[in-house]
């Protein structure tokens, strides 16, 4: 786990300190999760900043919106107790209180034909803590169920960061391994396409090795799954605008940033452009998608910034349906062998006082982001009706699709060589992001590691600056 995770950024909570509000704000160019971070981090070491954000709200893939009464997430997110860093930046932003973390791992597995499967973990020290899920978990086979275990086994021997493992895919590891086709889909697939969002065969091993060794094969509380209970946007973008703007820091929301220029004169930073206008600045962030960044960075700062654009992209939908009536006491449940993956009830965080709000979860969902609603919804509702019994006597008050065609980047072998630090050739320009090299896949949890890092190196530079 890089780096520390939690409290405040070196420096004191609140106000400036020697001199440090004479100097220009540090500019961090995008109000996502590594924005935020970076942001949040500069302002409590007492360094003035100024957040800039093209939309009208903060957030950035993690947002809200309004519809008919219903507070929807544009997603649904969840996080693992091993995202210390994601954790962190919640306790900072008064948000501990507003997700629900598991005391114990412990996932329901549903199949379209009637079959249960429950993995959960022991009361015993990692790895050895889901070894009885493993041995006990009835969609495999008893023989699929050892060589499960063998496998698991296997990748604890595995280095995340060995190059050679970021040339690998992960299904051809399982397949050499003895992982079964059944076994790849009811088990593997679970939390492999979940957190790479990208099908196990195209998935490089090296991210899937760092997933399955962190969360599911480390400490024995790693892998206990949190879910927020408020709507996203009160829990990141909106608390994100009040902590800033507390600490004393600007935030400039639908303010797009043009372009990054050389620094104006007796500054230590770059510029910026930002509605036509030049603006200096004593460091600046970029934290937005490696598109965009590759746009905003010279060359000169980033020589390897066309490479970004080998990154790609892989989308994720979200199946939206409001019933007249509950139809799962589950909370959340994974489901093989059906074009769902997830399900998840978002009823109370959505603010429904009657009938039941659930929330399906597509990741590497290229075959669905062009689909029309009206075919998504003669595929999803019969597959939900299978899945949950009740489902088939209750009424569909509402059904819309959310569509994420950008969700990350395509986590594919060789994609890891591609990933830029956070540091460029110019003093004072840093980079943050989750596709950014944290060590991480691209999630919540690499932003906000990603923010971390470049507030890390955006203050050292500023410390420097103000030592000459």
């Amino acid at each position: 786990m890089n780096g520390p995770a939690n409290g405040p950024a070196n420096g004191p909570a609140n106000g400036p300190m020697n001199g440090r509000a004479s100097v220009p704000p540090v500019a961090v160019v995008g109000g996502g999760l590594a924005g935020i971070t970076a942001a949040l981090a500069l302002a409590e070491a007492g360094w003035p900043v100024t957040l800039y954000e093209a939309r009208p709200r903060l957030g950035g893939a993690t947002h809200s919106f309004a519809r008919g009464g219903l507070t929807a997430d544009n997603g649904q997110h969840v996080f693992l107790r091993c995202c210390t860093a994601y954790r962190g930046l919640l306790d900072r932003l008064g948000g501990a209180g507003r997700v629900r973390l598991q005391e114990r791992f412990d996932v329901r597995v549903l199949t379209p034909h009637g079959g249960r499967g429950r993995l959960r973990r022991a009361a015993l020290p990692g790895p050895f803590h889901l070894l009885p899920a493993l041995a006990g978990y009835r969609l495999l086979s008893p023989a699929d169920r050892l060589r499960a275990v063998r496998g698991a086994l296997a990748l604890r021997t595995l280095d995340p960061a060995e190059p050679a493992l970021d040339q690998a895919a992960l299904g051809g590891w399982l397949a050499e391994n003895g992982q079964r086709e059944a076994a790849r889909h009811a088990l593997w697939d679970l939390f492999a396409v979940a957190a790479l969002n990208i099908p196990s065969d195209e998935a490089a091993l090296g991210p899937a090795a760092m997933v399955f060794r962190t969360a599911l094969l480390g400490r024995a509380d790693a892998a206990d799954i949190g879910v927020p209970s408020v709507p996203l946007g009160e829990l990141h973008g909106g608390a994100a605008l009040s902590a800033i703007t507390r600490l004393g820091g600007e935030v400039r929301p639908a303010a797009k940033v043009d372009r990054v220029l050389p620094g104006l004169p007796g500054l230590s930073g770059p510029s910026i452009v930002v509605g036509g206008a030049r603006i200096g600045a004593s460091a600046v962030v970029v934290a937005t998608p490696h598109g965009q960044a590759a746009r905003l960075v010279p060359a000169e700062a980033a020589p390897d910034r066309d490479a970004w654009a080998g990154l790609g992209a892989s989308p994720i939908v979200n199946v939206h349906v409001v019933y007249d009536r509950p139809v799962t006491r589950l909370p959340f449940a994974a489901v093989v062998g059906s074009p769902v993956q997830w399900i998840f009830d978002r009823t109370a965080s959505g603010g429904l006082t009657r009938g039941q709000y659930l929330t399906v979860s597509v990741s590497a969902a290229r075959h669905w982001i062009d689909v029309p609603t009206a075919v998504m919804r003669e595929v999803f509702l019969p597959e939900l009706e299978r899945l949950l019994p009740a489902a088939r006597t209750a009424r569909v008050v509402d059904l819309f699709i959310t569509r994420e065609r950008r969700a990350t980047f395509r986590q594919v072998p060789g994609s890891g060589g591609l990933r830029p630090g956070a540091a460029t050739r110019w003093p004072g320009l840093f980079l943050a992001g989750a596709w950014t090299d944290t060590g991480w896949p691209d999630t919540m949890e690499g932003a906000v590691r990603s923010g971390l890092q470049a507030a890390r190196l955006a203050r050292r530079h500023l410390e420097r600056e103000q030592a000459r």
